[in-house]
């Protein structure tokens, strides 16, 4: 822009004496663009002309031509459209209106500002300047806008500048003054000079006058310089005075500070005697305790625990630096190790016998428990070491040996004392579930007889390959004993449960109130740090509380929680070793014991976990619950193993395979223990392997089968299937429920069909023809034509099956269905129902089949559909 501006000065302009002070490029609003620009100019010469000049480029070349302008005086409103938000569409109101639109919005504000700004220094006229910002349009020129609004020119500036309203005033002031000023000029400029000389004269007057004041200050001066110098020669001579004064009072400063120096010597001397006698001196009464006090009575114990205190509290005292060189304070630390070494030593003795003691009451105990499944209560023993809880810390802090000593000593003690009592416990335990063993064995049976597991127990031998068999045993039990199987069963595995309970619920508070003395008595619950002694790993036969696992590795003690897990796993080793013993006999007895054992170990372990996932108690029952696990699975495999190993009798009918009826137990039994359990996961997977082998071998057995049809077999055994699942609602078997449901009643279907055949099989085998002629294209109607398909043949066909033949032949296929189908399942009524609708379903086909190929020839089958339901209804109510 700045060179299209130069380049319209010099073309255009300066030749016609203008000078251009603004310029915009615009273009018309509304109408195809054609760019051009606006130039405000005004003219060198005077008076001056201010005008609006249009400029456009010629079409024929690359200059630019002077188009039209307007005089400023002629405008009357500027319209810049919007004062608020940027526009670049403005109107200029000469004689008529101009609309434009700036190239941007800035040029539009600026040139607008041009054309106020020249209103204001060379028209004064009233311009009307609508929707423009109050920040372009000032109140008032300054003087020192001529340079803005001419472009800088400095010759215009030197060739006329106007007052200012100041100036002005000023000089009509002084002209007022004068009468002549304007009349006569040359009279007013001659007083204007005699006033100008009498001005000066006035200052030459007052420098001189301002000289003689300083020669005076200059006088004074000098006055006060020899009064200063009089009174330095006396402050001389009183220095002089008042130095031997200031010797004397030096000596005496120097006297006073030794003083003071010696006197902060004894009080610091003071201090330290105090501090040694006030920390380092233990009472008589504390001495004697610790030498000959009563360790077995509470009073005595207190009074040792209080000196142990205060001998801890003088042998920790903080001394300052020097104090270990003085004698007395030697003397002094080694009297306090020897109390300490010698009480260390008593206490460890007392609490060592304390600890055999205490197995030798224990074991007297033994025998009141060794017929009740009940273990020991240590509560009193507990009780009566927690009073020396204090001094075992006292000792651990003091003396860490003999503290590591008695801890040693008590897991060699008390784990002895433990496994007495925990495998005269157990021994209970078993002797209480093969108890109920031997009552079973005077019937005959066995827990384990006639299970879907086939286990073989060595007591008992017997196995069952057929409901027959099992329930040809079942009679006679019940015979001999008033008592079922199941019932007996039931009773064996409700009360191994109650067993089996009953020893979680012992072992379990008493690890705890263990683990909890332990933690209180040998204080191992207040730091985190242990001992570099701690962390050697030991064997536990030595004594050392680092444990060996099972792969051989020593486990080392790293923190004191590990250090209580170590001491609980010394004492109770038994534990683990025995439950698995109880484990493995509850299988033996009965495998389905596998599923209480599941439940409730399941439950312990998750309770246990609750409190302290890594304590001894939890890792235990964790390890055995998995040894549980392992039995439960075998279990099941073997149920699984035992389907597939099943044989069926030759000679005789099916039935509801044993496996079946056996799944049925299982999963009754299952149902009822594992109700709201933790593990229903593990049952729900169980669940999923047993449906699918049972599916799977139902139909190996249906295959096989050779006195009952293959069809029965299947209808059956998913019927029964489909009703168990059905009761017993599990979840998720639904799928397999369905598939149960399916499989039944396709197979009902198919042996209907089967079984019913042909009823009516000439008449069949004739319309089976008619049938084909009409396939081949011959008309229903005309079927009758034919000689082999004429009224005649069709009367002799159905003249061979009267009512009474009809219902021979139903009656001889009713005895064929009670033949083949169990009593147990109780579907012959079902069976013989669809019978009937399929034989009622032919007999309506071959009726429709007379109506279409032989109208109006009065051919009748010889019995109804009324007729079919009676002899159907006779049969079965016959029979």
């Amino acid at each position: 822009m700045t060179a299209i501006k130069h380049a319209l000065q010099r073309d255009i302009f300066t030749p016609n004496d203008e000078r251009l002070l603004s310029i915009v490029n615009v273009c018309k609003a509304g109408k195809k663009k054609k760019n051009c620009f606006l130039c405000a100019t005004v003219t060198t010469e005077r008076p001056v002309q201010v005008k609006v000049v249009k400029v456009k480029k010629s079409d024929k070349g690359d200059f630019y031509k002077r188009q039209i302008a307007w005089a400023l005086r002629d405008l009357a409103v500027v319209d810049a459209k919007d004062a608020i938000k940027e526009n670049p569409e403005f109107d200029l109101h000469f004689e008529k209106v101009y609309k434009w639109v700036a190239s941007s919005t800035a040029e539009k504000n600026a040139f607008i500002s041009c054309i106020w700004k020249l209103n204001q220094r060379y028209l004064r006229k009233k311009i009307d300047f609508v929707n423009v910002s109050s920040q372009l349009l000032e109140e008032s020129v300054p003087s020192g806008e001529n340079q803005s609004v001419t472009g800088g020119d400095e010759e215009a500036v030197d060739e006329y500048q106007e007052l200012n309203a100041r100036e002005e005033q000023d000089i009509e002031i002084m002209m007022e003054g004068c009468e002549c000023a304007i009349s006569n000029a040359e009279a007013f400029a001659e007083k204007l000079s005699r006033e100008l000389q009498v001005l000066d004269g006035a200052n030459i007057q007052s420098i001189m006058a301002s000289e003689k004041q300083v020669n005076i200050l200059m006088q004074l001066l000098d006055e006060a310089l020899k009064e200063v110098d009089q009174i330095e020669l006396k402050l001389s001579s009183y220095e002089e005075m008042l130095q031997s004064v200031k010797e004397q009072m030096d000596q005496i400063s120097e006297s006073n500070h030794l003083i003071h120096l010696s006197n902060t010597n004894n009080v610091k001397l003071l201090s330290e005697i105090e501090f040694l006698v006030n920390h380092m001196d233990l009472a008589k009464g504390h001495i004697k305790a610790l030498q000959e006090g009563d360790l077995a009575s509470s009073r005595g114990i207190e009074a040792c625990t209080n000196a142990a205190d205060a001998l801890l509290q003088c042998m920790n005292v903080a001394l300052r630096p020097g104090h270990d060189m003085l004698l007395a304070v030697k003397q002094q630390q080694q009297r306090f190790g020897d109390l300490r070494e010698h009480f260390a030593r008593r206490l460890a003795s007392h609490l060592n016998n304390v600890f055999v003691q205490q197995g030798h009451d224990q074991s007297s105990t033994l025998a009141q428990h060794s017929a009740e499944l009940t273990l020991p209560n240590h509560h009193p023993f507990h009780r009566d070491l927690l009073r020396y809880a204090k001094l075992m810390e006292w000792l651990k802090s003091t003396d860490y040996g003999k503290y590591e000593g008695l801890t040693k000593n008590y897991m060699d003690y008390l784990s002895r004392l433990y496994e007495r009592e925990i495998k005269d416990f157990f021994e209970v335990a078993k002797m209480k579930m093969t108890g109920t063993t031997k009552e079973s064995k005077k019937f005959g049976l066995h827990g384990s007889s006639g299970k879907l597991t086939g286990s073989t127990s060595s007591l008992n031998k017997l196995s069952v390959q057929s409901s027959g068999s099992r329930r040809s045993q079942s009679s006679s039990l019940l015979d001999m004993g008033n008592m079922s199987a199941s019932d007996l069963d039931v009773a064996d595995r409700t009360k191994f449960d109650k067993i089996f309970e009953q020893v979680l619920s012992e072992l379990e508070p008493l690890c705890l109130a263990e683990q909890d003395f332990i933690s209180k008595f040998f204080k191992l619950q207040q730091h985190q740090n242990m001992p570099a002694s701690m962390t050697e790993a030991e064997d536990l036969d030595g004594g050392s509380l680092s444990r060996q696992h099972s792969s051989g590795t020593l486990l080392p003690v790293s923190s004191e929680k590990d250090m209580i897990r170590q001491m609980m796993i010394k004492i109770f080793r038994c534990i683990e070793p025995e439950l698995n013993n109880l484990i493995a006999l509850g299988d033996k007895v009965d495998s389905f014991n596998s599923l209480y054992m599941l439940v409730k170990m399941s439950h312990h372990v998750w309770t246990a976990q609750n409190v302290d996932p890594a304590s001894f108690l939890s890792t235990t029952l964790g390890n055995v619950l998995v040894t549980v696990k392992r039995n439960f699975d075998k279990c099941i495999s073997n149920q699984i193993r035992q389907m597939e190993e099943v044989k069926i009798s030759k000679k005789s009918k099916v039935g509801i395979l044993p496996f079946v009826a056996e799944f049925e137990e299982f999963a009754g039994l299952a149902e009822s223990i594992f109700k709201n359990a933790e593990r229903r996961g593990d049952l729900d997977k169980a669940y999923i392997k047993l449906i699918r082998g049972v599916f799977i071998n139902v139909e190996k057995v249906a295959n096989d089968s050779q006195k009952t049809p293959r069809d029965v077999v299947m209808m059956e055994n998913f019927h029964h299937i489909f009703a168990t699942l059905s009761r017993l609602k599990i979840s998720c078997l639904e799928a397999e429920k369905k598939e149960a449901k399916q499989k039944y009643t396709d197979h009902l279907q198919s042996y209907v069909i089967y079984s019913l055949g042909q009823p009516l099989e000439k008449l069949n085998h004739f319309f089976e023809g008619v049938e084909a002629r009409v396939a081949q294209g011959i008309r229903e109607e005309e079927v009758s034509y034919q000689l082999a398909f004429n009224k005649q043949e069709l009367r002799k066909v159905i003249k061979e099956y009267p009512g009474k033949e009809v219902k021979k032949g139903l009656d001889n296929l009713y005895k064929k269905v009670d033949k083949h189908l169990c009593e147990e399942e109780n579907l012959l009524q079902v069976v013989w129902h669809s019978m009937q609708d399929e034989f009622i379903r032919q007999y309506k086909h071959f009726e429709g089949l007379i109506a279409r190929c032989y109208p109006g020839s009065g051919v009748t089958m010889e019995f109804t559909i009324q007729d079919i339901l009676d002899y159907c209804s006779s049969i079965a109510q016959s029979h």
